[in-house]
This record gives C-alpha cells, structure tokens and sequence, in this order.
C-alpha cells in the first residue's frame, strides 16, 4: 500500500474553544463533528443540547454508542437515565425516543454513529434522515456562513 493513500490522523479538543465549529442541527441543538468516515459511512460527534424536551424519535440500521460527557438524557421507551459518565449501546433497528429532563441546563454526549439516522413520527413512519453525506453538507453549508469556510469540514472527513 502506498503510504501517501494513508489519511493522517485526527487529534482535535472534542469540545472547541470556538463557538462556530457547532454547527446548528434544530433550535437549541448543535452538534461538533470529530471524524466523517465516507469509507464506512458513519460519523462521530459531539451533540449538544440546551433545552429541555423530545429532540427526536429515530432508530439506526446499525449499532451506536455514546458517552455523556456533560448533564443527562433518557429514552422515552426505557426506565434508565444516561447521567454524566454513563456509557450507552444502542442495537441496530430499535426505536427510541431521545428527550432531555427539565431539570439539564445542557446536555453534551459523544456518539459513535454507523450507517444513518432515521427520524420517525408516532406511527414509525419516516419523516427523514441523515448519514455522513448529509452531516457533511450541513457543515460545509455552516462553516461558510460563520466565516470558517466551507473547506474547514475537510479536515474531518475520512
């Protein structure tokens, strides 16, 4: 194998000393890209929420797991909390409701997401989704508009 093919590593702060690299996903909800992997079409990121309430109801193809680093979240469809620290495995194809409590200021975790997100409505039906494509779409679009231009995304993806 040739070693310019190789793609250099990614060391970066997880959590950025510049608000502009959270870029806006709804209302009060940010997320940071850490690695958009084309190859195997999953992505990393931090998600950071600072309201209380549902964000989504969605299911994966495909495992995920997180680690909250900062507040806590649930499941509606679960009786346990993600408090700080906790560590979360999500099986491929089950359907969860994510909701922050009242009483979390903000809510930071980092998810290790492989294939897609599907967004659902009540009735499972599907009202949307994103993968890697769309995650780095919805960066380059936000990068350009804060002034850090649309190529600053490149870094993340591999």
């Amino acid at each position: 194998m040739n070693a310019l093919a190789i793609q250099p590593e990614i060391a970066v702060a997880a959590i950025p000393d510049d608000e502009r690299v959270w870029v806006p996903q709804a209302p009060d909800v940010w997320f940071r890209p850490l690695l958009l992997n084309t190859v195997s079409g999953g992505w990393c990121n931090l998600l950071r929420v600072r309201k209380s309430g549902v964000l989504s109801r969605h299911r994966h193809p495909m495992a995920v797991v997180g680690y909250v680093i900062r507040g806590k979240w649930f499941y509606r469809e679960h009786n346990w909390v993600a408090n700080e620290g906790s560590f979360v495995y999500e099986p491929p194809g089950e359907i969860h409701t994510l909701e922050v409590p009242a009483d979390c200021p903000e809510m930071i975790t980092f998810f290790n997401i492989q294939g897609a997100m599907i967004y659902l409505d009540g009735d499972g039906n599907q009202t949307g989704y994103e993968d890697v494509w769309t995650k780095i779409e919805m960066c380059a679009k936000h990068y350009e508009t804060v002034g850090l231009g649309a190529d600053y995304v490149k870094q993340f993806i591999r």
